[in-house]
């Protein structure tokens, strides 16, 4: 059923955090509880939402939740769901809630695995796009030509030199039950698919663009409008995976300029014509696998 959101709870289990102003990655965490609820129980890698959660003595989840070494969280869903079978609970959500570097980096074999072995979790890859919480450094979400610490742009480099790891694809490759993409700036679109995951049973999987003012270079007012100009302009997709068959949310007939969602971030503001055809370029054949995914059933 389609989420109301006249329907949510008013009561909050996610607030009094530390996080930048305009964080994405709180966004989604705190819409999140608002699916899920209070029978939830989260695990938490080194990431920026660790850190700004649970600062002693001070905790911003209103419900159960771990911090677990950065390669681990995933690893340690799978004994959560061990436990939940031996004690025969039915009625708890686990919840990983990681972000670029922790899943598609440092977590991905864990996540590999856990997905593998067939166990009844939700993880959610908040995507920010760099190790954001140790210095905006780039990682394998990194998009082409962003600036980052470790991706400089001075002497007329380009920044980012390769694209992004295509986390989506990689959950269908593992043949998850359900995974999809989302972005903030859907919240609807988000909301129902973590509706759609909480009750599906076995691993299921969320990638969810989630801006960082302080790593991006926008002004914390412009978050969701940053997370909805990505759709947009094409360089993000909306889609979900479930029973072998991916379904497009949002196909536009004619994508925005991608000028309109690079101008607006610090991190883009070196790049010159050649590379913004190089993102085009790239963004259409991304297009084309998609729609080809979508136009067959396993």
């Amino acid at each position: 059923m389609a989420v109301k959101i006249k329907d949510l709870p008013d009561k909050e289990l996610l607030y009094g955090h530390k996080a930048c102003q305009g964080c994405g990655g709180a966004i989604v965490a705190r819409l999140a509880l608002k699916v899920l609820g209070e029978r939830t129980c989260v695990v938490l890698p080194a990431s920026c939402i660790s850190s700004v959660t649970t600062i002693y003595p001070q905790m911003a989840f209103f419900v159960n939740s771990l911090t677990s070494a950065f390669p681990a969280a995933a690893a340690v869903l799978s004994g959560m769901a061990a436990a939940c079978r031996a004690q025969r609970l039915e009625d708890v959500t686990l919840l990983g809630f990681a972000g670029d570097g922790g899943t598609i980096d440092i977590g991905l074999q864990s996540l590999s695995g856990a997905v593998e072995r067939g166990d009844d979790f939700l993880y959610i890859c908040y995507d920010n796009e760099a190790y954001m919480n140790t210095g905006i450094q780039r990682s394998g979400l990194t998009p082409y030509g962003a600036w980052t610490t470790t991706t400089p742009t001075n002497n007329n480099a380009v920044g980012e030199k390769k694209f992004k790891k295509n986390l989506f694809e990689i959950m269908m490759a593992h043949r998850i039950p359900y995974c999809a993409t989302a972005s903030v700036g859907y919240p609807l679109d988000l909301l129902n698919k973590l509706a759609k995951a909480r009750d599906i049973r076995g691993p299921k999987a969320l990638h969810v663009l989630a801006p960082c003012p302080t790593g991006w270079g926008h002004g914390p007012e412009k978050t969701v409008e940053i997370g909805r100009l990505a759709v947009e302009t094409g360089l993000w997709f909306l889609a979900e995976y479930e029973k072998g068959q991916v379904k497009i949310n949002y196909n536009p007939k004619k994508f925005k300029p991608v000028q309109e969602y690079l101008i607006r971030q610090k991190r883009f503001r070196h790049l010159g014509e050649k590379d913004i055809a190089v993102i085009e370029e790239h963004r259409d054949k991304e297009w084309e696998i998609l729609k080809k995914h979508a136009g067959r059933v396993e």
